[in-house]
C-alpha cells in the first residue's frame, strides 16, 4: 500500500504530515510506503491513499478512491482516526 501526502509546494507541510503518518502507522501496526509531493506532481503518482489538508483535499478528488482531508496538519489524534477509518474501509484493519 502506498500513501501520498500532498501540499501546494510539496515541501514543509507535506513532509511533516508524512513523518506523522509514519508514527501513526507504527502505532496501528500497518505497513505502508509513505511519500510526499506537490499537488501538480501528485497527478502522475499512483497511490492507494491521498492525504492533504482541507484546503487542497478537494483538488485530490479524482486521483484515487481514498482521500483523507485533514483539518489540522499537527493533530495526531485526527490523523490516526482518519487513517484508521480509511484502513477499515479498505479492509486492512
Amino acid at each position: 500500500m502506498k500513501i501520498l501526502v500532498c501540499c501546494g509546494n510539496g515541501l514543509g507541510s507535506s513532509f511533516m504530515i508524512e513523518m506523522n503518518i509514519k508514527k501513526v502507522l507504527k502505532e496501528l501496526n500497518v505497513k505502508a510506503e509513505v511519500d510526499h509531493s506537490d499537488l501538480a506532481s501528485a497527478k502522475g503518482i499512483k497511490a492507494d491513499v491521498f492525504v492533504g489538508t482541507r484546503d487542497i483535499a478537494e483538488q485530490l478528488k479524482g486521483l484515487g478512491k481514498h482521500i483523507i482531508s485533514l483539518n489540522s496538519m499537527i493533530d495526531l489524534n485526527e490523523l490516526k482516526e482518519k487513517l484508521n477509518e480509511t484502513f477499515k474501509e479498505m479492509g486492512i484493519v
